[in-house]
């Protein structure tokens, strides 16, 4: 791992997190499973909002959670983001979803 992407122990700012956290998604399976999660956890989120079911927000966060371990574990071969720093690695995912979306991130 290069001098820049290493990680240390605590990022002051989501700026400064993000790069790293790009980093711990390189590979493109990862990314891949990442999107579909996310993408069926809005899905599973918004019909328990449809249907005011509120157990559907932790159906949702299961599920996005789910894909993304799985691209880690799997296919990355490291620990998830979310074990480091939880709130900026949320942010990330949600911030990677958008720029996979508009196509600044390869799909």
């Amino acid at each position: 791992m290069s001098e820049t992407t290493a990680a240390p122990q605590r990022y002051t700012s989501f700026a400064e997190f993000y790069p790293f956290y790009l980093s711990e998604h390189s590979n493109r399976t990862c990314r891949r499973l990442h999107f579909v999660g996310s993408s069926l956890a809005l899905l599973i989120a918004a019909a328990g909002l449809w249907r005011g079911q509120p157990i559907y927000l932790l159906y949702a966060l299961l599920c996005g959670y789910a894909f993304a371990w799985i691209g880690h574990f799997g296919f990355e071969k490291n620990k998830p983001a979310s074990f480091k720093q939880p709130l900026y690695s949320f942010m990330g995912d949600w911030r990677m979803w958008f720029q996979i979306l508009t196509g600044q991130i390869k799909f």
